[in-house]
């Protein structure tokens, strides 16, 4: 087990809030992928859930704020400007839901 803790640290990794935030990011950001793929098999066809949109934005915002407290620009500007996309695919996304419900609903009152 000594090699999961060398120097007293777990993975050899100085651990702190924003170090949590940076691998919480990366971990959820990652998800996405799993959430597709398998939205895809089940479906047999390219699927891109809801959930890939939320994973997407939670990530990013987590790796935005652990760039900004590395004050690294490089790392802030790959990942400042990607909620836009993210966020516009949600609103569409979730107008189409809402759409599909309000036309179930005019159905079963007809």
């Amino acid at each position: 087990m000594d090699f999961l803790y060398p120097d007293g640290k777990f993975l050899g990794i100085t651990w702190h809030l924003f170090k949590v935030i940076g691998w919480a990011g990366n971990l959820i950001f990652f998800s996405r992928f799993i959430i597709q793929w398998i939205a895809t098999e089940r479906q047999q066809k390219v699927v891109i859930p809801i959930a890939f949109w939320y994973c997407s934005l939670a990530g990013s915002l987590c790796l935005l704020i652990y760039a900004i407290h590395q004050k690294d620009s490089v790392f802030i500007g790959a990942t400042i400007f990607t909620w836009v996309p993210y966020t516009r695919n949600l609103y569409f996304a979730l107008r189409e839901q809402r759409s599909k419900m309000e036309a179930a609903a005019s159905v079963k009152t007809s």
